[in-house]
């Protein structure tokens, strides 16, 4: 954003600082300057200086996007008048010749109004051509040039309508209709709805409210009587309706930034001066149209000189303290002695000063925050209290990690096509209302398309490798926030990875002891033979599975975990058990089984039948083929038994393997012996 040098000195009388030094000043001050450029050829009456300064360093100023405001800030600085460029009594107190009809004070708390008569279009003036063109801003012509100079000098956005292609007398702001088309100024067509608010006549909408105007109401060489509009529009709204519309004007920045509704007459009656300049013969028809949300003033802020010591760090004087909020336009009255009460200035009160540390911050930066000595503060330090959910998440991440896991973190958003192609609803997902591209238009339910991207990316580079992400799930609620449930999702891809889901069962009881898998219903996206679910303490409370072939080259496995209900479950209750003092005995079954015989029950009827004695029991292998018959497997384990007061006899060891022979030969099973 661009200032001109010259601009602001016919606002500050007797500014005779030079270019180079008021940036310096501004930069202390008030925002971050990005230099100071020539304009114009040195000693010609149209030589000027340029001062830049970056938009987002007074983004919270809507003031401070005109020279006015600008020049405020400069004037309080070093204590010089301030010449106001607006004449209120060039508006006639008569009836307005046209009328306004504002159907939602909410998006438009203000709009003001004046018909001109004997307008006389064509080019402006040299002065203001270049005026405009210093700061940025392309002459059109004496019309459109003029409520552009007072956008740049007020920070109030106007627009001209050409009058005699208006429908009817009345101006109506309302929400559009759904399906509504407007051909904007730079010839784009917009298809709108009740989202966007428009300017309209008798005929429709005319114009895209605090964005752009529309091209049939238009001024033109031909245009003989104009209308003129100056409004206060709600910030959010005109932010919605230029970001959908992919519309970003100077008029709209400016919106967007909450601007005071009290400018909107300011605005008028300083267009109404410029235009005597730039169309002689041209007259004010009527007086004005307005229409206002009626709002209470802002309630004054107190503000006490010993809370204002200590939040700075400086003692100042209390005639200091209220020449400073004097000089800034703000009201001030002492309340008590070290109390003020202090009234906000309207341009400073629609999204800028609110709390009194908003005040402590105009007083630091008068003063100059160097000429405060730096101190640590002093603030007694208080341990936090304990997060049992962050302490898991870290014993969760150390566990994995410690198995060879590599940690990623995803965004939590996904396009519908990336939820189409996992089997996912996209309507069952909460939609972002103003996702910065397509592939954010969608709160996850789950962490798998984040990992599963992750999969795909990774496995163009190797042939194996292990992550996982710990994030939370976003599941909507039909009122209120959404359920906001923290997971972990651990994948291990081989390009032939056969062993992948008993490495992520292996390492799922590393966190969960004790742990089993029990076959489940695939979903959409889960190997149709090779899913199931993960149970501890009696509850599920996970799944474990492969991912389906035609989602990926190579084989994945992967783990999703509920951190939440593990949490809530807490941990076992952990029994002493004395070292064993006795030698253990360890013999090895093959149980011969039904091919779809799960080794989970197999080993659970095995545990039950051993009884006390058992000490471990160890899978070994899994065979089918000659000798066993087609349709039987043989499950082999290593058990491991003792006592607790002795060594087991061979006799003792031998009857504790038959008691588990005869009980497996019971339930049916066979043995290879």
């Amino acid at each position: 954003m661009n200032f001109s040098y010259n601009w602001l000195c016919e606002l500050v009388e007797g500014l005779t600082t030079p270019p180079q030094e008021l940036e310096q000043l501004i930069t202390m001050k008030t925002a971050e300057c990005e230099g100071v450029h020539a304009y114009g050829e040195p000693g010609s009456s149209m030589a000027d200086h340029i001062i830049e300064i970056e938009n987002k360093s007074v983004t919270h100023r809507p003031d401070l996007w005109g020279h006015l405001g600008l020049a405020r800030e400069v004037a309080a600085s070093l204590r010089l008048p301030l010449r106001d460029p607006v004449n209120l009594e060039l508006i006639p107190p008569a009836n307005p010749a046209v009328g306004v009809s504002i159907l939602d004070l909410d998006l438009c708390p203000r709009y003001s109004a004046l018909v001109f008569d004997n307008v006389t279009v064509g080019p402006s003036p040299p002065w203001l051509q270049h005026r405009l063109e210093a700061i940025g801003l392309n002459p059109i012509n004496n019309i459109v040039d003029v409520t552009n100079y007072v956008m740049a000098e007020l920070a109030q956005p106007m627009h001209a309508f050409d009058q005699d292609l208006l429908d009817g007398d009345v101006i109506f702001i309302r929400r559009a209709r759904e399906g509504e088309m407007v051909v904007a100024l730079n010839e784009q067509t917009c298809r709108l709805d009740p989202t966007n608010l428009v300017i309209a006549d008798a005929r429709g909408a005319i114009a895209l409210a605090g964005v752009i105007g529309g091209l049939d109401s238009a001024i033109s060489p031909r245009t003989r009587r104009i209308v003129l509009e100056s409004a206060s529009f709600l910030g959010s709204s005109v932010r919605r309706t230029s970001a959908k519309l992919k519309l970003r004007t100077d008029a709209s920045m400016r919106f967007e930034k909450s601007q005071d509704p009290a400018n909107t007459v300011r605005g008028l009656a300083r267009a109404v001066e410029m235009f005597r300049q730039v169309s002689p013969g041209i007259q004010v028809v009527g007086g004005l149209a307005d229409q206002k949300k009626e709002m209470p003033p802002p309630a004054p802020i107190e503000l006490r000189l010993d809370w204002l010591t200590r939040k700075l760090g400086r003692a100042l004087a209390p005639a200091e303290v209220r020449e400073i909020l004097e000089r800034l336009c703000f009201g001030v009255e002492e309340t008590a002695p070290g109390a003020f009460s202090v009234t906000v200035p309207s341009w400073r009160a629609t999204r800028d000063i609110s709390i009194k540390d908003d005040l402590l911050e105009e007083v630091g930066r008068m003063i100059g925050y160097g000429t405060i000595v730096p101190q640590p503060p002093l603030m007694a330090v208080v341990e936090p209290p304990a997060s049992p959910e962050r302490m898991f998440h870290r014993q969760v991440r150390l566990v994995f990690t410690q198995q060879g896991f590599t940690e990623v973190y995803n965004y939590s958003f996904l396009s519908e096509e990336r939820a189409r192609a996992l089997g996912f609803d996209p309507a069952a997902h909460l939609a972002v209302a103003n996702p910065l591209s397509l592939e954010q238009a969608l709160m996850r339910l789950s962490l798998l398309p984040g990992i599963y991207r992750n999969l795909l990316e990774n496995s163009k580079h190797f042939e194996s490798f292990r992550l996982f992400e710990i994030g939370r799930e976003i599941h909507p609620r039909p009122q209120g926030l959404p359920r906001e449930v923290p997971h972990l999702m651990a994948a291990l891809y081989a390009c032939d990875g056969a062993s992948g889901l008993a490495e992520l069962k292996r390492a799922a009881e590393c966190l969960l002891p004790g742990a089993e898998a029990r076959p489940a219903e695939a979903r959409t996206y889960e190997h149709p033979a090779r899913a199931g679910e993960l149970l501890w303490r009696g509850q599920v409370v996970g799944r474990i599975f492969e991912l389906h072939p035609s989602l990926l080259n190579g084989r994945a496995a992967l783990l999703d975990l509920d951190l939440d209900l593990i949490l809530r479950l807490g941990e076992p209750e952990k029994r002493y058990r004395p070292i064993r003092r006795h030698p253990a005995s360890a013999f090895d079954l093959s149980i011969v089984a039904g091919e779809r015989e799960l080794v989970g029950d197999l080993q659970r009827h095995t545990v039950r039948l051993a009884g006390e004695p058992l000490v471990d029991i160890e899978f070994l292998r899994q065979y089918s083929g000659p000798p066993i018959p087609e349709g039987r497997k043989s499950v082999s384990f290593r058990l491991t038994v003792a006592a607790a007061d002795h060594t087991l006899s061979l006799e003792e060891a031998g009857a504790i393997r038959a008691r588990i022979i005869e009980g497996l030969r019971g339930l049916g099973f066979d043995l290879r012996l």
